[in-house]
């Protein structure tokens, strides 16, 4: 069994993986796509976007995106989507598969995965010490009392692996050193820091309920704590490392996916320990950001998964200010959002304890109104409606939000609204509405209609500016482009031009290719993409195969190539000789500059 350049997995496993993961099927379950031609298209789930530029090729089980330039197979995209190294993903997929596999002995994981699991593989640990002493220990005793006090049964404390950091300073430093961890490594993945003498490390997390965090696919990459009584900061996450990004993390997403899915909603909060309140309620397609205000990363994310967002942030001020600014965010990555409104300023805990689950879920779920709504609603507040002065001033607020809408029925319904709360004639209202989109139309740069920008105008973004490469340059792809499609051409290659392309990355995708076919391996675009194992030569790779290949006398388009590439040099050359000319002229010396003239007929002769 041959293991390859595959992290110590063998061949036969990635080529069964690939077989039974159809791209189209892969990234189907992430992304909507909607059939083009040949090709199928659909949102970027790596970056936000209006207009499609995300393309799967059925025939050569590939994905790119013309936008941000991800491309490759179905391990690559799982591994992207899933944050996963390479061995990881194709030990998930094919246990998803029922491949039975072991791994190939010697081959070995590359030090940078190898890093990267001892990380994994500490935070599991870490997770369970922490779990075990809440449970089964004095140290846990005030935590657990904590964690009662909040209404947390055992089912959910073991649900979410909540565990507690006693309040000493060494409890991992010690269990990380008896099983021979690095403990640099582990202040790098952030369960330790380093004393300030710099004379050894200490527990990052101490005093406080600890709980996990994981990525989509399960696995734990951080964690937060909170501090048991006073202190301060309430909450502490872990730092920013390998395997945790704060803008690209969701809380519970790993357990929430297929219930979002399955609802075709996602409701974005607070806290986790509002998320795991809803959870227990039955709205378990809840998720929460990492104690940073949301991003474009985390609406991206969500996108992949759903169209529709209902934001439940605490019913306080910040909380609704924080809900306002989210909106737009949400919005510019495709989503339909609605707004959760959660009366007396209580958070999502807070009322499911006062009011129950059930009107929870029906209520402030089921019950979240449009942006519109919500955002009357909050201009609202600042007016006393008991006053004509208050009503006339919410009355022209309320108008320059409503006047922001594109469809007239829209804006006809929120009118007829506001002139019940006003006391003031639709009529009236729909005049100056009306003025006030005018107004908007005459400043709203060209593209934009409504509330939310034309699509038309991020396209060119999208698709990327189409440079015209040089003649060489396309050269190199387009043989690069036969060769994966064809043994005989990259034979043919190989004997007329070997090595000598003029882009490092080509000349290194050449070398993998001759090499590839050198094992007996029939043509197959999307297993040569699973030998590259770097990142790069995988992009570069995969942009060259959406290439349409040319038809015709192949070898002639082959021969043509390989006269464009190797003149390039000489080309090159002849420029650089005619500079050194122009320079030894203007120095005066004009017998060096007679012999380079020679040497340039010569050049050019060739």
């Amino acid at each position: 069994m041959s293991t390859g350049h595959n992290g110590g997995i063998p061949d036969e496993v990635i080529e069964a993986v690939l077989q039974h993961n159809d791209i189209v099927d892969t990234v189907g379950k992430y992304v909507h796509l909607t059939k083009q031609g040949k090709y199928m298209k659909g949102l970027c789930p790596f970056h936000s976007e209006k207009t499609p530029s995300f393309t799967v090729t059925p025939d050569r089980q590939i994905f790119y995106c013309y936008g941000c330039g991800a491309g490759g197979n179905a391990i690559k995209f799982r591994m992207e989507i899933d944050g996963l190294s390479f061995p990881e993903a194709v030990k998930l997929m094919a246990e998803e598969s029922h491949i039975p596999f072991q791994d190939g002995k010697g081959g070995g994981v590359a030090p940078r995965d190898q890093e990267l699991e001892r990380l994994l593989q500490a935070h599991e640990w870490t997770a369970k010490l922490f779990h075990y002493l809440l449970k089964n220990t004095e140290h846990g005793k005030p935590a657990m009392e904590y964690l009662r006090a909040r209404g947390f049964g055992d089912k959910l404390i073991d649900q979410f692996q909540i565990g507690y950091a006693p309040d000493r300073w060494d409890t991992l430093v010690q269990f990380f050193e008896k099983r021979s961890f690095d403990l640099k490594e582990m202040e790098k993945g952030g369960l330790l820091s380093s004393k300030q003498d710099g004379s050894g490390y200490v527990d990052r997390f101490r005093g406080r309920v600890m709980f996990p965090i994981m990525n989509r696919s399960g696995r734990i990459i951080a964690f937060a704590g909170r501090i048991l009584g006073e202190g301060q900061p309430k909450y502490l996450n872990s730092p920013e490392s390998r395997l945790f990004n704060k803008s690209r993390t969701l809380y519970n997403l790993n357990l929430a996916k297929s219930a979002i899915r399955k609802q075709g909603q996602l409701v974005l909060m607070e806290g986790f320990g509002d998320v795991i309140a809803s959870w227990d309620a039955g709205v378990q397609h809840s998720v929460a950001t990492m104690g940073t205000a949301l991003t474009e990363n985390h609406a991206s994310l969500m996108r992949t998964l759903t169209e529709e967002v209902v934001i439940c942030y605490d019913g306080d001020n910040a909380g609704q200010a924080a809900a306002l600014k989210s909106i737009p965010i949400l919005e510019e990555a495709g989503m339909r959002v609605k707004i959760a409104l959660l009366q007396n300023g209580l958070d999502p805990d807070e009322y499911i304890k006062t009011y129950g689950a059930e009107r929870f879920a029906s209520q402030v779920i089921d019950g979240a109104v449009s942006t519109t709504k919500f955002r009357l609603i909050y201009v609202k507040r600042n007016y006393n409606l008991l006053e004509e002065d208050g009503k006339a001033s919410y009355a022209q607020e309320a108008l320059k939000v409503i006047a922001q809408l594109s469809s007239p029925t829209e804006r006809e319904v929120y009118l007829r609204e506001l002139s019940t709360e006003v006391g003031v004639s639709l009529e009236s209202l729909k005049q100056d509405c009306n003025l006030m989109r005018q107004t908007l139309n005459r400043t709203r740069p060209q593209g934009q209609n409504g509330n939310r920008s034309s699509t038309g105008s991020n396209s060119r973004k999208a698709q990327g500016t189409p440079t015209l490469l040089p003649a060489y340059h396309a050269a190199e792809r387009r043989l690069i482009a036969m060769m994966l499609q064809d043994a005989e051409a990259a034979t043919y290659v190989s004997e007329h031009l070997g090595d000598a392309f003029n882009i490092a990355d080509h000349a290194a995708i050449a070398s993998y290719i001759y090499a590839y076919y050198a094992q007996g391996k029939p043509p197959d675009v999307s297993r040569f993409i699973s030998s590259l194992q770097d990142d790069r030569l995988e992009k570069t790779a995969t942009s060259i195969l959406m290439m349409d290949t040319p038809h015709g006398d192949s070898t002639q388009v082959l021969q043509d190539c390989i006269q464009q590439i190797k003149k390039f040099p000489q080309q090159k050359q002849l420029e650089q000789k005619r500079e050194e000319m122009l320079r030894v002229e203007k120095s005066g010396d004009f017998l060096r500059a007679a012999q380079i003239a020679s040497e340039i007929i010569a050049l050019e002769r060739q």
